[in-house]
């Protein structure tokens, strides 16, 4: 894949992932305090009270920085999203000249590469087949705002205390959730505390054949926004982990200023850093996109 069309791809995966709407979140800095504890039912009561859906417009400036087997790479992006209807990215890496351009709808994506004057529309699905990804617009406007990525609330959950802060998981097997955290490209954990290779690889075949999906978040117990998403997809060893790391008052909101974001499955990982600036929230926005006569599609 050429590199700016790579680049436009995994900026907009930046909070998209492969794995349907799973997630897992990063504990905040700070002093590690005695918690009270809160049942699932009222964690994920005061979780959905806390944080509201979407606005309609939302606007930023980004600085993304890309880790990939193939390198790293830094560079400018302009974001622009309508709810429910279409997310726009422009890539602009240097002297403000345009090198690439990405149009996501709730199921189709459009790119296009300026640099080699070529282009790629498909579904959601078709992209999932050339790109690895299957990008989602809900995922991604939540991702932008903060919010528990893909929470269910008629999902059954289980709730617990972890370094300061609340953590709410689905309900899945114990050792379940173990692999997972385990697998995760935002692991942390001392070496001494994950499975052992051969019982992890037991799990493994038995979430397998079980569909297993485990979604974990990390929840501030002050303000109840989210500080960290994982999100993994075990029968087909895919991991996404969303951390939302700052956050600054925006229009009554608490947004999300710096994310960071790592994607996995059996043949790559992917690691990027999303800073984001000039908030707005209010519209309307143009998502200008006109594929040229003179591109082609891409390879």
């Amino acid at each position: 894949m050429n590199a700016p069309v790579r680049t436009a791809l995994l900026a907009a995966a930046l909070a998209l992932t492969a794995c349907h709407a799973r997630r897992h979140a990063a504990p905040t800095a700070g002093v590690v305090r005695d918690l009270p504890p809160r049942g699932p039912e009222k964690l994920l009561d005061s979780l959905m009270a806390h944080n509201r859906p979407g606005t309609r417009y939302y606007s930023a400036k980004a600085d993304v920085e890309l880790r990939t087997a193939e390198g790293n790479k830094s560079f400018k992006a302009h974001v622009r999203c309508v709810k429910d209807s279409a997310a726009w990215l422009s890539v602009v890496p240097a002297l403000g000249i345009e090198v690439a351009r990405a149009l996501l709808t709730p199921d189709s994506l459009k790119m296009m590469d300026k640099i080699h004057d070529t282009f790629w529309v498909g579904d959601t699905a078709a992209a999932q087949r050339k790109f690895g990804l299957q990008p989602s617009l809900a995922l991604f406007e939540q991702a932008l705002l903060g919010l528990p990525i893909g929470l269910d609330p008629n999902e059954k959950y289980r709730s617990d205390r972890e370094d300061g802060q609340y953590t709410l998981t689905s309900k899945e097997k114990r050792r379940f959730v173990r692999a997972a955290e385990d697998l995760s490209p935002g692991d942390t954990l001392p070496d001494d505390k994950d499975m052992k290779e051969r019982r992890l690889e037991r799990t493994l075949r038995r979430a397998e054949r079980k569909e297993a999906m485990v979604i974990k978040y990390w929840i501030e117990p002050d303000s109840f926004q989210v500080t960290r998403v994982l999100i993994a997809d075990l029968a087909r060893d895919q991991q996404a982990d969303v951390r939302y790391m700052q956050r600054t008052p925006v229009d009554g909101r608490l947004l999300p200023t710096l994310v960071t974001l790592s994607l996995s499955d059996p043949v790559r990982q992917v690691s990027g850093t999303l800073g984001l600036d000039r908030i707005s929230l209010d519209g309307p926005l143009q998502l200008n996109f006109r594929i040229p006569e003179k591109f082609t599609p891409m390879p």
